[in-house]
């Protein structure tokens, strides 16, 4: 970076002022994003959610699971919670950057560091760790609170197999949720904006293009965003129609680096 003086009328340029590493930006970026109280409300609100609903689902259906007339599998429960948890990665996912082009404290974040990709992949990877952490904990409390109810219907799950993968799937969808959101935050610039059409890609136009008919509304129907990555983080999909674990979370993966590439070239392109 080149800074210009003038010392008795002479210009002078200074070639010593470095820019800002990745390092720096991180933890520029970890800073932000933990000495708001946002964070932390969205967070308390994750865990609440997430694993407050999973107890409460599974204490309320502990009975009906263990009879013979049921139709769903306990593995459809001990995650029930995550489906709702998702709100909130959608909304710390879009304060990390929405905030900043609300207030117009963007434009200092990209003056001091202009190389602004490093901005987004600074802000990206600690919504990532932070959002991974959370929702693998808050998958593990729901689980063992609600299996005790499980356990004393003699219907408990070990956790192993796909009970194992979906603890750590819940915090990686999680984490997918909120980088997705961060690609759109960069894109739309406004909060609210942000937030409603990741939602409405999440939760309601997944649901709604199953009423599209044939071949092609069921194709649709897998790769929506939340129906290709949610399968990850459950031992049991609601719905058996869904791409297998692994194979949905490439797909919401792939339509996250789609989205995050847009944003980076629309970052670059367009003034703050």
């Amino acid at each position: 970076m080149t800074a210009t003086l003038m010392e008795s009328g002479a210009v002078v340029e200074r070639t010593d002022v470095r820019r800002p590493g990745m390092a720096a930006v991180l933890r520029s970026e970890w800073l932000k994003l933990t000495t708001v109280r946002s964070t932390w409300w969205t967070l308390a609100a994750t865990f609440v959610l997430g694993a407050g609903l999973t107890v409460l689902l599974c204490w309320a259906n502990a009975d009906w699971l263990a009879s013979p007339d049921a139709d769903e599998s306990p593995g459809s429960f001990v995650t029930w919670g995550m489906m709702i948890a998702q709100i909130t990665a959608v909304v710390l996912g879009a304060l990390v950057v929405t905030t900043e082009y609300g207030t117009g404290m963007i434009r200092t974040t990209f003056a001091a560091v202009p190389a602004r990709g490093r901005v987004l992949a600074a802000k990206s990877l600690v919504v990532v760790a932070l959002l991974f952490v959370v929702g693998t904990v808050t998958a593990l409390v729901g689980y063992v609170g609600g299996n005790y109810f499980l356990d004393r219907e003699g219907i408990g799950l070990a956790l192993e197999g796909d009970v194992l993968r979906a603890m750590y799937g819940s915090g990686l969808y999680l984490a997918g949720i909120g980088l997705f959101t961060v690609a759109v935050g960069f894109l739309l610039r406004h909060t609210a904006g942000t937030i409603s059409i990741v939602l409405a890609l999440m939760l309601i136009l997944g649901n709604m293009v199953n009423l599209v008919p044939g071949e092609f509304g069921e194709w649709l129907t897998k790769l929506m965003p939340g129906n290709a990555g949610s399968a990850i983080s459950t031992p049991v999909s609601f719905n058996p129609n869904l791409l297998e674990p692994w194979t949905g979370f490439a797909v919401f993966g792939l339509e996250t680096a789609v989205l995050l590439l847009l944003a980076w070239v629309m970052v670059r392109r367009r003034d703050a």
